[in-house]
Formats: structure tokens, C-alpha cells, sequence
């Protein structure tokens, strides 16, 4: 394991010397999405929007031909969420989904929402027959690389980049899993960059919940107070 670790860490120094700047900046804006979002601030929005298009080009030319679709729909979901996450709600608590408004958060006038298990379960069965089926189509009828694996990370990314648009707390979770896979698909594909971008991916997605959570519970516990 030792020296598997020294091996791919040996490979990532190489590889940062032979990086293109399109995927420097695709790679910081990405990171900057992604801790901008935790902290649940508008401007992860716009840094989504060009990263992705960036992203989309360079997935394109490795045969990664759903990450490079999912990047396309990223670009739509990038509009949406700079929408939404901007709407004035500061006034609406909807009790049965435990919607909670951030108050410290003018910026984004942002709220945490927080979906039922049962819910999620069901979502996942059926994202999981369209992963299966898709990936059928995308193993027989395309040149794509890791088809199954491919379409999985794509179909539940689109799932969980609604659910951030949403600002749904369980949207995290998803992204710890898809991060992981997606860590084993750039390493076998030598994006050695994006696979160190896709690490520390993993660990804002724990920050990111740890911090959405304690907003929920911190605001729930204050409108107990306030009633």
C-alpha cells in the first residue's frame, strides 16, 4: 500500500509539470465551487459555470464522454443555482421538510433543507435502473471508457447538483460516494491532477455537511426558542 501511495504521489509531482493551464483553472475553480458552496455562498455559482465548461472540453478529448455530457448540464445547473440560491426566502419555514433560514447568510439568503431517508431510498433505486440502462447503451454503442462506472458518477451527479440547488443537506452524501469512484476512474485514466482535486473533494463534502447540518440545527434550535 506504501508503495502504491509512493507511486501515484511520484506520478502527481511529475504530472503537475506537464499540466496545461486549461486544467489549472478548470481545477482551481472547481475547488473554489466546492468551499464556496460549503460555506453556502452565492459566488460557488459563477466559479461552477466556467470550470465546468472547461471541463467539458477536456473530458471530451480523454473518451470520458458522459463526464464530459455531465459537465454540459453542469453549465445549465450553474445558471439555475445562481437563480434559486438568489431568491429571497429569508421568510419561508416550511416545518415538513425542516427548511431553516440563515440569517448570518445575506448573500445568499441561504436556507438548508433536509429531505426524508425513505425519500432518498426510493430516488436511489430508481437512479440505479437508469445507471444500468444507460450504461448498457454506453458500453455497447460508444468508444467510453469504464461505461458502468461512468454513467453511475453521471447520472447521480446530476441527482445531487439538484439537490445543491435545492440546498438539500443529504446532497453531500452523495458526493462523497460519487468523489471516490470518480478518484478511481481519473487515477486509471491518469488525470493524476484531478484525482488530488477529487481527494480533497472528499473532505470539503464532510465539511460541507458537517457545516450545512450545524446551520439546520443551530437555526431550528433558535425559532424553538423564539415560539
Amino acid at each position: 500500500m506504501s508503495e502504491f501511495m509512493t507511486d501515484i504521489s511520484a506520478k502527481v509531482i511529475e504530472s503537475m509539470f506537464n499540466i496545461t493551464g486549461l486544467e489549472w483553472i478548470a481545477m482551481l475553480l472547481s475547488l473554489a465551487y466546492v468551499i464556496l458552496a460549503a460555506r453556502g455562498s452565492l459566488w460557488c455559482w459563477p466559479a461552477a459555470f466556467i470550470s465546468t465548461a472547461l471541463y467539458t472540453y477536456i473530458f471530451y478529448e480523454y473518451l470520458l464522454l458522459m463526464d464530459s455530457a455531465l459537465n454540459g448540464y453542469y453549465l445549465i445547473m450553474a445558471v439555475y443555482g445562481y437563480w434559486a440560491w438568489s431568491k429571497s426566502n429569508k421568510n419561508t419555514v416550511n416545518k415538513s421538510s425542516k427548511q431553516i433560514t440563515d440569517n448570518s447568510n445575506q448573500e445568499a439568503n441561504f436556507t438548508v433543507v433536509s429531505w426524508q431517508f425513505s425519500w432518498h431510498i426510493k430516488a436511489c433505486a430508481i437512479l440505479a435502473v437508469i445507471s444500468l440502462g444507460w450504461g448498457y447503451v454506453m458500453a455497447n454503442y460508444t468508444p467510453a471508457d469504464f461505461p458502468y462506472l461512468d454513467t453511475f458518477t453521471t447520472v447521480y451527479a446530476v441527482f445531487a447538483t439538484y439537490l445543491m440547488a435545492q440546498r438539500v443537506l443529504e446532497n453531500w452524501i452523495y458526493w462523497i460516494v460519487i468523489d471516490f469512484i470518480s478518484i478511481f476512474l481519473y487515477l486509471q485514466k491518469a488525470l493524476y491532477p484531478t484525482t488530488l482535486l477529487f481527494i480533497i473533494f472528499v473532505g470539503i463534502a464532510f465539511y460541507g455537511y458537517a457545516t450545512w447540518r450545524n446551520m439546520m440545527m443551530g437555526n431550528n434550535s433558535n425559532i424553538n426558542n423564539n415560539e
